[in-house]
């Protein structure tokens, strides 16, 4: 097992880019040991050596949160390697083709909703499995929200459905975990310079049906934020939170 002097350790789902590689890299700059989990193993040990590069260790290990096992194979193998977890920033997800609600196909809904919310509850459900058992008892759970946890944007049900449910799991989690000392909360992000966002400045279709170019920001902000919510004992919680481009059409009637 690794010298258990080396700081924290962090399971970060969606390692391999945009707001997962930016989480990973700010704790990995406070000395976190990181698991670092998804679908693509060369885009994982890529970010691991960024990761060593900034100072920090990092295990790689390709998984799909949409398969319970998968998932399960990923908290043994952080806990065999480093001995425990303290930090489960649950983070993966995908979109969906932005199409009319009546046109989305099942294989579409399924997709997404498997990923982005039954993805999240079986890496919740293994973080309590692995936190309630450990000396010392306990950990934290963020879960990646979204914008669209609160606000949808328009041709966006399966997405908008996927993140709305994710209040509701942060909420039950952050409720269910008190009894073994785990604290949930959620980060809502709005328009991190991500690959995924990269359409935003652009132009993409507001409520009215116009389209416009929104602002972005640095997705470095995304990763200090998650840092910030761990840095509290466990007895304080960051229940939600929103980081967001502050000109972004979104509070008020945009």
């Amino acid at each position: 097992m690794t010298d258990q002097t080396i700081g924290r350790v962090a399971i970060v789902t969606g390692a391999g880019s945009g707001i997962g590689r930016a989480v990973a890299l700010s704790l990995a700059r406070r000395h976190y040991s990181l698991v670092l989990a998804g679908r693509r193993p060369r885009a994982l040990e890529k970010v691991a050596a960024e990761v060593a590069a900034a100072g920090g260790h990092a295990l790689s290990v390709p998984t799909d949160v949409a398969d319970a096992a998968s998932v399960e194979l990923l908290f043994d193998a952080a806990v065999k390697h480093y001995g425990r977890v303290d930090l489960l920033f649950n983070n993966a997800g995908i979109a969906a083709p932005a199409v009319p609600l009546e046109s989305i196909t099942v294989a579409s809904w399924q997709s997404v909703i498997n990923t982005n919310l039954t993805g999240a509850f079986f890496c919740v459900q293994q973080a309590f499995r692995v936190m309630k058992a450990q000396s010392p008892q306990g950990g934290r759970i963020i879960n990646n929200g979204s914008i669209s946890a609160h606000s949808p944007r328009p041709d966006s049900a399966p997405y908008t459905a996927s993140k709305h449910a994710i209040t509701g799991l942060t909420k039950s989690a952050s409720l269910d975990g008190r009894k073994y000392n785990i604290a949930c909360g959620q980060i809502d992000i709005g328009n991190a310079a991500t690959d995924m966002a990269g359409r935003m400045t652009a132009g993409v279709t507001q409520a009215n049906g116009a389209v416009a170019p929104e602002p972005v920001f640095d997705a470095g902000i995304v990763g200090e934020t998650v840092a910030h919510m761990d840095s509290l004992p466990l007895d304080a919680n960051i229940q939600f939170i929103t980081v967001m481009a502050t000109a972004m059409p979104y509070i008020g009637r945009g």
